[in-house]
């Protein structure tokens, strides 16, 4: 079973993961930020992980850390479980539609942290959280997880469907990048033979 978990303790924040790669979609969150445990949530159940999230944070003074915090324990939660890697497809990108919004992400479990990230929002907030914390979290968990993560929406209108499609788009790549190939065998998908 590739698993782990993760906590994280600031002066800001106080984070605890468990992540289960090989899950049925399963997940408890409870980070005080409801926008921020539905993308979770969703994320769960598209990538088919189980996830368990709890962060304390300093909510009083904004939603930043509580949602950057969030997404670097995600993110080295996942490059703990994924391990070396050996016979994963490693590579995947999805176009995900969500009602008059496209999104594309792809992603690489190269071991190079890097994100771009090519999605703007027509409003500055979803309810109370703030739409740049979206591409905040990304940052967090592409450099803590150690991919390559490309996103880029393509058209929207509606910011909520926006966040949904980055975050829906996330989970389904990182399904199939972290599937493990049959004819890959127990290699590690590189020609230097690590990643």
């Amino acid at each position: 079973m590739r698993s782990a978990s993760e906590s994280r303790r600031t002066n800001e924040t106080d984070v605890s993961v468990s992540l289960t790669l090989d899950g049925t979609g399963r997940a408890t969150v409870a980070t005080g930020i409801g926008f921020l445990d539905h993308m979770l949530e969703l994320l769960a159940r598209h990538a088919l992980f189980d996830l368990d999230v709890k962060v304390t944070g300093d909510l009083h003074v904004d939603h930043h850390h509580t949602t950057e915090d969030a997404g670097i324990a995600l993110g080295t939660a996942f490059a703990r479980a994924l391990g070396d890697k050996r016979g994963v497809a490693r590579y995947a990108s999805v176009d995900l539609p969500m009602d008059e919004t496209l999104t594309r992400v792809a992603l690489d479990l190269s071991g190079r942290a890097f994100l771009v990230f090519r999605t703007t929002f027509p409003t500055e907030k979803i309810g109370v959280f703030d739409t740049q914390l979206v591409r905040e979290f990304f940052q967090a968990f592409a450099m803590n997880a150690g991919i390559t993560l490309h996103v880029e929406t393509v058209y929207g209108d509606n910011s909520h469907h926006i966040a949904e499609s980055c975050f829906k788009g996330l989970a389904r790549a990182l399904r199939a990048a972290v599937a493990i190939d049959g004819r890959e065998g127990d290699r590690i998908p590189s020609t230097k033979g690590a990643l």
